[in-house]
């Protein structure tokens, strides 16, 4: 019941905030091509959804997001657990990572196209880059979280660091894991816009831009929302996968925002 009413409570919330923007636009007389009213980008939703082309472009860019955050997160749990793992690959290693991530990835988006070309490849990687570093450092910090003492008990049984990492080690990250797969599948969309910002064939980003060239503003509103809506729905399909795996963890009891990333940035 307490769900339902809280429910209730952000659709009147919205509808409220929808409402202002509408009687705001109208009230100030603000042009279209400044700030379209809501029924305005309704209209081009509609319009969008009504012609196919939406759809078509929404799967495109949803492909692009989910490979690139699976290539992402594959390359970064490895990384990150050898650099767990290993002072001698972290002090070798770590270094130059954080220097690559200092890069603005919206700089190396030219250089990404280039050489993968305009096709899936070049967007799969863009959004790989971003979402690799979250995770890289929530596995680090997660694997590290492990109790020593525990570590010691179980080496002393005669446990093998496979079973250590497999029993222990692994079990104790997983909140922190989680949290940064959160953050790069966000990351990920993030990262396929910024690509076909660049250069692509088809997706959202190539909507957004082709919108913008014919002034077509509530157009562009309506793939924002489209893109808003597809980051809250990948989002919320790894809180539910969360919950799930950690349905152990006293932490997925305090409430639906979970676990706190620990580090990176787009």
């Amino acid at each position: 019941m307490s769900a339902l009413r809280d429910q209730a409570l952000r659709a009147l919330l919205l509808a409220a905030a929808l409402g202002l923007w509408e009687g705001a636009v109208r009230a100030l007389r603000i042009p279209a091509f400044i700030l379209p009213a809501p029924s305005q980008i309704g209209i081009a939703l509609y319009r969008g959804a009504a012609s196919g082309v939406y759809f078509e472009n929404s799967w495109i860019t949803l492909a692009e997001t989910l490979l690139g955050f699976a290539l992402g997160a594959a390359v970064a749990f490895v990384a990150g657990t050898a650099l767990a793992m290993s002072r001698r690959i972290e002090f070798l290693f770590y270094p130059f990572i954080v220097m690559f991530q200092s890069m603005p990835k919206v700089a190396l988006a030219p250089l990404v196209v280039v050489w993968f070309g305009l096709g899936l490849t070049s967007k799969v990687i863009s959004a790989a880059l971003i979402a690799f570093f979250p995770l890289l450092v929530n596995t680090v910090v997660g694997l590290r979280s492990a109790d020593e003492d525990r570590v010691d008990l179980m080496r002393s049984l005669g446990a093998s660091p496979l079973q250590i990492f497999r029993m222990l080690r692994l079990p104790s990250a997983l909140p922190f894991i989680m949290a940064g797969l959160e953050v790069a599948m966000v990351f990920s969309l993030v990262g396929a816009i910024v690509a076909e910002f660049v250069g692509a064939e088809a997706g959202l980003g190539v909507l957004i831009q082709s919108r913008n060239f014919s002034m077509d503003v509530a157009g562009e509103f309506a793939v924002l929302f489209i893109l808003a809506v597809m980051g809250l729905l990948l989002n919320a399909l790894l809180v539910s996968v969360r919950r799930r795996v950690l349905f152990w963890d006293p932490s997925q009891k305090a409430g639906p925002a979970g676990p706190t990333l620990k580090g990176g940035s787009p």
